[in-house]
């Protein structure tokens, strides 16, 4: 996957021109770019920044039904997860793997309540199921995780789920995408949307953010799959769109592996806004989130706000002894959800529907928004179809079901030795991820192509000189182009890490 070759392509598109063309390299536009190359349209997919750079990145990291959707009666659409969960755990087993969950019981009713709930959670799964849920002994329990709050603690119920790397996942897809034939690229921006004689979208505009260069670029159908910032597609199209958006905040604390040294995670089914929290093992951290706090604008790099860090310290302290505190936090990250706003509004962004919608303007302009990363297989194949009717493209079927995905592997030597001592980073892993992965950035490095930033971002600090080198070295640029891209970094760093409490 070379950015370069990929570049040339824009200039000298394939025979026929341009059938498909998706704005958005994050889990819905990438599953669509799949679905869409798969069946053999010619496909581009254009990302304005970083592949997943955005809310795909900032996951919970879990390919799971959804045990809330369970308790809020949406059966529809936790089978549907389920169903997906399953075809990941199959597709990529490199990169998704099951994860116990256990969710501790302390009070008399929680035992039949969640070992019912749990158990029609795995009949809905069928042949697709992972490992059955069943009921655990306080003592269990304790042994299991011996940090969990004894205080009270009847038992509980283990039950089972998928764990990935939400970054990794986008890469994979990226790579999958260009190994079927298509085109995708980073860094390019859509700025207009064209349209032919009769007002029908006919391709867009995009410049390269790199070296300015703009492609005029014409495509029998265009697909909005931009997340969050869904709307400003939309209103490139018609600046009288409703708008479809409800964003919502959901941030993380990393933490070191000792406040949970298990190998299963913990949900936490009681917080004081009604939401389920997880604790689960990550990378050799302990990830812990989320929260639901609405928010009026779309950002690229939201910031974890001070009442969200407060919030998730104080429900952890009410479960794990010891309890964690802001000295303790590795790490935290924001993520904003594209909830699609509900017709008359709400009160709660936690009450929105996970569940995805597709749009179709009457210019044909095709949006593909909400969701949630379990599904994006299947938002992909749906948004692909209603596409290709509109567009009038052939009918050819969906063809990733079964379709396996690459695992994308860092080219360790034995014995290399690490950019830093605390991170899993060599300068092959560096060197690799521009030559093979398009990585243009020390974000890019740090953040998605390893997850140094997530994980520890006081040492990703530290390694940012190393890296920034090597990057200038490969890239062929110029000391000023260095000292930006540390400026850039240390500004965005800064956000993930906690700081003092405020006075």
């Amino acid at each position: 996957m070379n950015r370069e070759a990929m570049l040339r392509q824009l200039a000298s598109p394939p025979g026929g021109g341009w059938e498909v063309l998706v704005i958005g390299g994050g889990a819905s536009g990438l599953g669509a770019a799949l679905d869409a190359t798969t069946r053999g349209y010619r496909t581009l997919l254009l990302e304005g920044s970083d592949f997943a750079k955005a809310t795909s990145s900032r996951s919970t990291k879990i390919i799971h039904g959804g045990v809330r959707y369970l308790r809020q009666g949406n059966i529809r659409l936790v089978r549907g997860s389920l169903r997906e969960r399953g075809r990941l755990l199959q597709n990529c087993p490199a990169l998704v793997t099951e994860r116990g969950f256990v969710v501790p019981h302390y009070r008399w009713w929680e035992l039949p309540f969640y070992g019912i709930g749990l158990k029609l959670y795995d009949f809905l799964a069928g042949d697709l199921g992972l490992s059955p849920s069943r009921h655990l002994s306080r003592a269990e329990i304790l042994a299991a995780l011996p940090t969990l709050n004894p205080e009270g603690l009847r038992g509980g119920t283990l039950y089972f789920d998928g764990q990935f790397d939400d970054a990794g996942l986008a890469l994979a897809l990226a790579k999958a995408v260009a190994a079927h034939g298509g085109t995708i690229l980073n860094y390019i921006r859509v700025e207009e949307l064209l349209k032919d004689a009769d007002g029908r979208i006919s391709g867009v505009l995009a410049r390269d953010v790199e070296t300015n260069t703009t492609y005029p670029l014409l495509s029998r159908a265009v697909l909005n799959a931009t997340g969050v910032f869904t709307d400003a597609i939309r209103h490139m199209d018609d600046p009288a769109h409703a708008t479809l958006v409800a964003p919502s905040q959901g941030i993380h604390l990393v933490l070191d592996p000792h406040f949970l040294p298990s190998e299963h995670a913990v949900m936490i089914p009681r917080t004081d806004d009604g939401r389920l929290l997880f604790v689960i093992p990550w990378n050799g951290k302990i990830l812990a989130g989320t929260t639901d706090t609405p928010r009026h604008s779309a950002e690229l790099d939201p910031k974890p706000l001070e009442e969200e860090i407060a919030y998730l310290l104080d429900h952890l302290g009410r479960y794990l002894h010891p309890a964690p505190t802001r000295g303790d936090i590795l790490s935290t990250f924001a993520g904003l959800r594209p909830l699609v706003k509900p017709s008359g509004g709400t009160g709660s962004t936690a009450q929105i529907s996970r569940d995805h919608t597709i749009e179709v303007t009457t210019s044909g302009l095709v949006t593909l928004v909400g969701g949630k990363w379990t599904t994006y297989r299947h938002m992909g194949e749906e948004a692909i179809d209603c596409l290709a009717n509109s567009a009038g493209l052939p009918t050819r079927p969906c063809q990733t079901h079964s379709l396996p995905l690459p695992a994308p592997l860092r080219s360790h030597q034995a014995n290399a030795p690490t950019i830093h001592p605390e991170l899993d980073l060599t300068e092959a892993d560096v060197l690799s991820a521009v030559r093979h992965e398009m990585a243009r950035t020390v974000e890019d490095i740090l953040a998605r192509r390893s997850r140094a930033l997530f994980l520890n971002a006081r040492a990703a600090l530290q390694a940012a000189p190393a890296v920034a080198t090597l990057l200038a070295a490969e890239l062929n640029k110029s000391p000023a182009w260095q000292t930006q891209q540390l400026d850039a970094f240390r500004q965005i760093a800064a956000d993930y890490l906690p700081g003092p409490p405020p006075p």
